[in-house]
């Protein structure tokens, strides 16, 4: 017997159940389908397992500096059998939660794949492969991406993952690794390892490390990676991967048109992710598509009435807080109203050590808009909580247009870089002014006074 839905979402990434929650609480009649894990890729391959590694690595670096501050201890190391204790305890905390939530909000979760068959009809394989066949007037595919893995000589070796494996590592911690990709997942692996003691290599095939980030960043980004010895290459590109007896693995690269070599225990693959579609739709039903991502408009909605698409698979920002937006405005228009959330400020968040985070425009971006815009810069050396705390060098940069104030950007890399960057997400959002900006108090001593410090320079 067919069940009936007023919205089924297939993937219970974040995307996917909050939007599932949010449809639920205003009414309608919703489905999840998942076939892993509630909280998808995020909560269980990525964005929460990595920021825990990345905290034991701050927790790390902290215990080093612990003499100056009057305090001994002997030396610390990591566990990782331990820290992956850790992570499985806080990972299945967070499901819980959000199970409870998707459980009191009366959401029916399936376990299982979602075929789409129709407009309006989704066909369910169990994990005992019974199929049961769902209807409803609104479909939400939020299936995600998976790694993308080149076609490089060798990528299947033992010892080369991707960020799923390098997560997984029980064994401990790889003397040196290998990590082929300078963007964001790659700059925070080699954060946390670089910290936990392997020697990092790093080989981007773009310019610069963090390509899709403002220019400063990236080359103060550099810095201080080479300066806690993290190995970069830019410009490079990987040939091939080999094993050679008692030297392990060996990355073939070429770099500045020279043949070089980069030795290495364990060697980690990120150099993006794709859209996953595999078995979303049934024979004989399509829809638009490109390169293999789902095509949609401003608010989600596919070239099929009634079906729509958010987050990963449509090949667009790829984070987490990008398709929880996205899914909440899909539900509002579904429902007639128009959204609420304006999903074109989405702040750029990376976990490194300071962290790095930014939103809306560049100066540069700015000047090539045509727009007369200014730019300040406040330097966190002056900022009493990054001096006291032992933080690295770091700034905040701010660009607003000249003649009326209006924020239009801003570029942040220092401690708590990425809790700050909201302040001005809400500001571009909301079109606030320096003016605006510079009647609220900040407190003393913190890490986001140097806001409002920047603020009175303008």
């Amino acid at each position: 017997m067919e069940q009936a839905y007023d919205l089924i979402v297939i993937g219970g990434g974040p995307g996917g159940y909050e939007a599932a929650l949010d449809a639920a609480g205003r009414g309608m009649k919703t489905a999840l389908i998942e076939k892993n894990d509630i909280g998808g890729t995020c909560l269980n391959r990525g964005c929460i397992p990595t920021k825990i590694f990345l905290h034991a690595a701050e927790m790390l670096e902290s215990s080093k500096k612990a003499g100056e501050y009057g305090i001994s201890m002997t030396a610390a190391a990591v566990d990782m059998g331990a820290l992956q204790d850790k992570k499985a305890e806080l990972v299945g905390t967070l499901k819980d939660g959000i199970s409870a939530q998707l459980k009191k909000a009366k959401v029916d979760v399936y376990c299982g794949t979602g075929c789409i068959t129709a407009p309006g009809c989704v066909v369910l394989k169990d994990s005992g492969e019974e199929e049961k066949t769902l209807s409803a007037g609104n479909i939400l595919i939020a299936c995600g991406s998976v790694p993308a893995i080149p076609p490089i000589p060798g990528i299947d070796l033992p010892g080369v993952m991707s960020s799923d494996g390098l997560l997984d590592l029980r064994d401990g911690v790889p003397e040196r690794l290998v990590i082929i990709g300078g963007g964001v997942i790659g700059m925070e692996f080699a954060t946390a390892f670089s910290s936990f003691g392997s020697h990092v290599t790093v080989i981007e095939g773009m310019q610069r490390i963090l390509p899709g980030l403002d220019k400063e960043l990236s080359q103060s980004m550099k810095m201080l990676m080479k300066k806690r010895g993290v190995e970069i290459h830019t410009g490079a590109l990987v040939k091939e991967i080999r094993r050679d007896g008692e030297r392990g693995l060996i990355c073939v690269f070429s770099e500045k048109e020279e043949l070089c070599e980069a030795e290495a225990d364990a060697v980690l693959v990120s150099v993006g992710r794709k859209p996953y579609t595999e078995g979303l739709f049934g024979e004989g039903f399509e829809l638009e598509t490109e390169r293999g991502r789902i095509v949609t408009d401003s608010d989600g909605r596919t070239s099929v009435p009634g079906i729509f698409a958010i987050g990963d698979v449509t090949g667009g920002i790829m984070l987490a807080h990008a398709a929880t937006a996205e899914g909440r405005n899909a539900v509002s228009v579904m429902l007639g109203e128009e959204p609420e959330i304006r999903s074109d400020i989405i702040p750029s968040c990376i976990y490194t050590s300071p962290e790095i985070a930014s939103c809306g425009m560049t100066a540069d971006e700015a000047k090539a808009a045509g727009i007369n815009a200014v730019s300040q810069k406040y330097v966190m050396t002056a900022n009493g909580k990054t001096v006291l705390s032992g933080g690295e060098r770091g700034y905040i940069r701010v660009v607003a247009e000249a003649e009326t104030g209006v924020i239009l950007g801003a570029q942040m890399m220092c401690e708590r870089a990425t809790d700050m960057i909201a302040e001005f997400v809400t500001a571009i959002s909301n079109r606030l002014t320096v003016s605006d900006m510079k009647k609220a108090v900040y407190p003393h001593p913190t890490f986001s006074e140097a806001i409002g410090e920047l603020i009175r320079q303008i």
